[in-house]
């Protein structure tokens, strides 16, 4: 079997022809451009194609889709692709390793979503990251105020159009500041960023309502008391095609709400959460299980009985709950049922 491994680089990349049958290994350097790909995978014609997963991994896994290529897409960080104790460590030789592993079936696959799925879990993402920037300026604004000895009013209430137009009384064009205000010039050029910003973010939200009303699936998950859509639309770009995973432990190690395992003969420790996957995940679902526990009585039941009465057991109760509600919602996605809370408990979800 001829397998081409292709260690992608933002500008170049390093392909190994592997022949598994004479052990003999070709080398080429092409640039990173549909063009290029399509002529080595014209001229190499492999039985068997493998990259890594990275910025360029999807439009490469695309085309080599498209033109009838068996494509594996490799997590460089599973324990069988670790370096260690290396003197030497080149692109070469991460194709040659990459080739290696997948002829001695040591790579687990990465599941690549379609490239509607993609854009869409992009969208999503990319309206957290907008939040982030909006909150970069506000608390860059509060500091500028605050070297000058004035303050805002506390959390949002300085971003309501009272709070907003208070604020504005202060700003001045930066080309009409004197030396002693520039900080004034500073304040008009936040607020002008924070107002683009917030712009954009209203287009972005426009735009994911409009699929959410198309998208039959976070309309189900939009049926449990306390989710909303923006949480049903991470959780359901997140897992895609529910019926990848066989049980709700693989659902959840996905999500890295599995705790971290440390077994050796007798002795089995088990430590914090792995934290693997998705942040944004993650993220959304602890957020949404403080929701849940107030407006979802199996949420705060469950919340209650892992807690028992500890304070100290808070944090830990809300990430059990937060790794239950994404068991729930997975069993809800692929048997196609809405929430139902007297049948809740009996969903078939092994290993939840």
């Amino acid at each position: 079997m001829k397998i081409l491994a292709i260690d992608l680089g933002k500008f170049k990349s390093v392909a190994c022809l592997f022949d598994t049958e004479t052990n003999q290994a070709e080398y080429e350097t092409i640039a990173m451009q549909q063009v290029a790909l399509e002529d080595l995978l014209q001229r190499k014609q492999p039985q068997k194609v493998v990259i890594e997963t990275c910025t360029n991994s999807n439009w490469v896994h695309d085309i080599c889709q498209e033109h009838g290529y068996e494509v594996l897409v490799a997590n460089p960080n599973q324990e069988a692709w670790q370096w260690r104790n290396v003197k030497r460590k080149t692109d070469k030789d991460d194709a040659l390793k990459l080739a290696k592993l997948a002829a001695l079936e040591q790579i687990s696959p990465v599941y690549v979503p379609a490239a509607q799925t993609r854009q869409y879990r992009r969208l999503v993402k990319y309206r957290k990251t907008l939040v982030w920037r909006m909150n970069q300026i506000r608390n860059s604004i509060r500091a500028l105020l605050m070297a000058q000895g004035l303050t805002l009013p506390a959390r949002a209430r300085a971003w309501t159009l009272e709070g907003l137009a208070e604020l504005s009384k202060h700003r001045k064009p930066l080309a009409e500041c004197q030396i002693d205000e520039l900080w004034k010039g500073e304040l008009d050029v936040e607020l002008t960023l924070l107002d683009t910003l917030e712009e954009q973010h209203d287009q972005v939200e426009k735009q994911l309502n409009q699929l959410a009303k198309q998208e039959e699936r976070v309309q189900l998950l939009m049926t449990i008391p306390g989710v909303g859509r923006r949480t049903a639309e991470v959780i359901v770009t997140a897992l895609d095609k529910p019926e990848r995973f066989a049980n709700a432990r693989q659902v959840s190690a996905y999500a890295g709400l599995v705790p971290d395992q440390r077994q050796s003969g007798q002795t089995n420790r088990l430590g914090a959460i792995t934290r693997r996957g998705s942040r944004l995940l993650r993220g959304a679902l602890v957020e949404v299980a403080w929701m849940l526990i107030r407006f979802n009585s199996w949420a705060r039941q469950t919340f209650e009985r892992i807690c028992g009465g500890q304070k100290t057991r808070r944090k830990t109760a809300i990430v059990a709950l937060a790794r239950k509600l994404l068991v729930r919602c997975w069993a809800m996605l692929r048997d196609k049922q809405p929430w139902n809370p007297e049948l809740i408990n009996n969903l078939s979800i092994s290993n939840a």
